[in-house]
């Protein structure tokens, strides 16, 4: 189930929401791991077993190490945080990796894939990556004490399954939800705001990342793309992968506040940046600060001289592109993010300085973001390097007829729109959703600008649940990781 669909938007999310207000304020927790964990068994029953296993794991390490705190036992909390993280990395390794390194281990044991074993296909579960993470944040949370164990096993499955962001988050920190699980306000004024944010999110997936998708496939499909063809879907691959996850990123941050917690905003205009730098400030934020906290202070951090440092943010970088899968494109393109964000350090970029000059701060940054997006879409090294080769000019110009004719004019509309969106938006915040959500009407007063605003994000959220029925499936890219 996904939250571009017709039976989440018309059953699960009216059943779920209608379940957990009837329900007494001391038991929404329950309520909660209830519907996420059905929310979840939706995709596949049988990985839900490996979703609960993966919760109670992690709240059983969490008990071993406050209770090693307290009783000078024999493992101490740091061993018991190691064990822990290391069976979660090892949930992790399996399903994520063993498709990829598999093979690898075959081949160096000299072994054909007819005649071994270790030849077998490993099913990826949804949202692996994301819970996963999120358990690590629990674990190292209690042992660092930023934050207490949690009170009760429901309390813990509650922040982990918590649907909303459950699949493809934010990645939420231990720490930074905690005390929402425990006690947190429902108010009228924040569900408007969640129902605001989750609309906007749902127009800018559909509406947006849908429709340019086919152009951008089309694209990357062409053996050898002209520069005109394979810049177009380079671009509309930039586009459709922001307002895809950007998109999903509002509705989470909207279904949360629906039942009233404050999620950590994901984007904040990421294509404006002027530095790679700073691109990674504002792009998946909830990843970047999960790497930086426990990945690259756990490196080291910059504690240990300067070329430790670049080593550090290099490899955290190189890690991050793993994270996205099992593929030599996503190591390339964190390798490639890593290599610039070391060489803008030796540049000066630091506390928000951008290390380029300012006429080609911003044109060079986008383009330093497109080329690694190209090599993050492709679904090998050879494609990415065909599209490359068409970015260059190596196989003419214009586009060809062939390609031509598949281009539809709602596509280039929604993708000059989706460009319009990314210089605009840093001005429309939900201030200018400001109020309930209702239906305009007219008074005395006239028409408020907040009622418009409403009424126009009505009629854009009816077009994208038209255009939703008629398309029948829309999944998320980020599902994927």
């Amino acid at each position: 189930m996904v939250f571009s669909s017709n039976i989440f938007l018309f059953a699960f999310l009216p059943l779920f929401l209608g379940a957990y207000y009837l329900t007494p304020p001391p038991r929404r927790s329950l309520t909660i791991v209830i519907g996420s964990w059905l929310f979840y068994a939706w995709w596949r029953v049988d990985f839900l077993a490996l979703y609960a296993g993966v919760t109670v794991w992690s709240y059983w390490i969490g008990i071993r190490i406050g209770m090693a705190e307290a009783d000078s036992a024999r493992l101490s909390p740091k061993r018991w945080m190691q064990i822990g993280v290391t069976g979660s990395l090892l949930v992790l390794g399996y399903f994520k990796y063993y498709n990829f390194f598999g093979p690898e281990i075959a081949a160096l044991l000299g072994v054909s894939e007819a005649d071994h074993w270790l030849f077998f296909t490993v099913i990826l579960p949804i949202g692996v990556s994301f819970f996963v993470f999120e358990s690590i944040s629990y674990m190292v949370d209690v042992y660092r004490k930023d934050a207490p164990p949690a009170r009760n096993f429901t309390d813990f499955a509650a922040f982990l399954a918590l649907y909303p962001h459950l699949i493809a988050g934010p990645v939420m920190k231990y720490k930074d939800l905690a005390a929402q699980i425990v006690e947190r306000s429902h108010t009228l004024s924040k569900f408007s705001e969640g129902v605001v944010l989750f609309m906007i999110g749902f127009c800018k997936k559909v509406l947006i990342a849908d429709s340019v998708a086919p152009l951008a496939g089309e694209a990357f499909r062409l053996t050898e793309p002209t520069l005109a063809e394979a810049w177009l879907g380079a671009v509309a691959y930039t586009i459709q992968l922001y307002f895809d996850f950007s998109g999903y990123s509002l509705m989470a941050i909207g279904l949360g506040l629906m039942i009233g917690f404050r999620l950590i905003k994901n984007f904040d205009t990421p294509y404006l940046s002027l530095s790679i730098t700073e691109f990674w400030r504002r792009w998946h934020i909830s990843l970047s600060t999960w790497l930086r906290d426990y990945l690259y202070i756990a490196l080291g951090g910059n504690r240990k001289g300067r070329l430790r440092t670049h080593l550090n943010l290099w490899l955290t970088m190189v890690l991050g592109g793993l994270w996205h899968g099992a593929n030599w494109t996503f190591i390339l393109w964190g390798l490639w993010h890593g290599t610039v964000l070391v060489i803008e350090r030796l540049l000066g970029a630091k506390g928000g300085r951008s290390p380029y000059p300012a006429f080609i701060a911003w044109p060079l940054t986008i383009v330093l973001v497109i080329i690694g997006w190209v090599m993050f879409r492709a679904h090998s090294v050879s494609e990415a390097m065909a599209v490359y080769g068409g970015m260059a000019g190596l196989n003419g110009i214009g586009l060809t007829p062939e390609f031509a004719w598949k281009v539809t004019g709602l596509e280039l509309a929604m993708l000059a729109a989706g460009i319009v969106l990314v210089f605009t938006e840093r001005f429309v915040r939900p201030r200018h959703f400001a109020g309930r959500f209702k239906v305009p009407g007219i008074s005395r007063a006239g028409v408020s600008r907040a009622s418009l605003a409403h009424a126009g994000l009505a009629g854009l959220t009816g077009l994208a649940v038209l255009k939703l029925s008629a398309d029948a499936y829309s999944p998320f890219l980020y599902f994927q990781f």
